[in-house]
C-alpha cells in the first residue's frame, strides 16, 4: 500500500548528503512499482502538489491532516510532506538562513515532482518563506497549486504553545519567520484560506473546491432524488 514508503523514507539517513537525491529516487521508484504492481493505479489518475505556505502557527499543518482525510475518503493516494519532518530526516544539518532554507524547500519540492508524476496527490506544509523558492518549485511540478494560509503575526502567536514567537523576540531563536526572517507573501495564489476568520472545515471545503475545479479531483456525486 502507498503507505509503505512513509516507513522507507523517513529512516534516519547517515550517509553523506551527496548520496541523498540518487537514493531518494531509488527508493520511490521502487515504492511506485510496488504500488502498481498491487493495482493501486489501476486507473492512473492525474497526481498534484498542494503547496501550503504561511507563518508558523497559521494552520497549515492542521489543514494538510483534515485535507488528507478528506482525500482519502474519496480513494485519493495521497501524502503529507511536512517541513519539520523533512528538516528531522532528509535535510539534517542545514540552517535557517536563506540559502538553507531555500535549499530544504528544493528537497521538499523534488519528492513532491516524483510522487505527483506518478499519480499521488501531494500535501505539503512548509513556511516557504521566500518566492523565489516556490515559483522554482512550481516550475517543476506539473500540476502545482499554491495555497496560501493567511493569519495575522499576532494570532499566530497567540496560539504558540511553545513559546517560539517569544523565544524569537528575545534573541533565543534566530532567523525566525515573521520576527527576525522575512516572508514573502504569495502574489496570486491558487487558494488563501484565511484562518483567523474560517473554520478549518472551510478552508478544506476551498481547496478541494480548487481542485474540482482544475479537475485534478473528480466531483462528489449526490444521490438523485425525486
Amino acid at each position: 500500500m502507498y503507505f509503505l514508503y512513509r516507513q522507507i523514507f523517513f529512516y534516519n539517513f547517515s550517509i553523506n548528503i551527496f548520496y541523498h537525491a540518487q537514493l531518494i529516487s531509488a527508493v520511490l521508484n521502487l515504492v511506485i512499482h510496488y504500488l502498481q504492481s498491487e493495482n493501486h493505479f489501476t486507473n492512473m489518475r492525474k497526481g498534484f502538489t498542494i503547496w501550503l505556505t504561511g507563518y508558523s502557527g497559521s494552520g497549515k499543518t492542521s489543514i494538510a491532516t483534515e485535507l488528507y482525510r478528506k482525500l482519502i475518503e474519496r480513494t485519493i493516494p495521497c501524502e503529507i510532506l511536512d517541513g519539520d519532518v523533512i528538516r528531522q530526516h532528509l535535510s539534517q544539518g542545514l540552517t535557517f538562513s536563506k540559502e538553507d532554507r531555500c535549499e530544504n524547500i528544493m528537497r521538499i519540492g523534488y519528492v513532491a515532482q516524483i510522487l505527483s508524476k506518478h499519480g499521488v496527490g501531494v500535501i505539503v506544509s512548509a513556511i516557504s518563506p521566500y518566492k523565489s523558492a516556490r515559483d522554482m518549485v512550481r516550475e517543476k511540478i506539473h500540476s502545482f497549486v499554491e495555497v496560501y494560509v493567511n493569519c495575522s503575526i499576532e494570532e499566530c502567536e497567540r496560539r504558540d504553545v511553545k513559546g517560539l514567537y517569544k523565544k524569537a523576540k528575545t534573541g533565543e531563536i534566530k532567523n525566525f519567520t515573521g520576527i527576525s526572517d522575512p516572508y514573502e507573501e504569495p502574489v496570486d495564489p491558487e487558494v488563501t484560506c484565511y484562518t483567523e476568520t474560517e473554520s478549518i472545515d472551510e478552508s478544506v471545503a476551498k481547496i478541494l473546491a480548487c481542485l474540482e475545479a482544475l479537475h485534478l479531483i473528480g466531483h462528489i456525486k449526490t444521490g438523485i432524488t425525486g
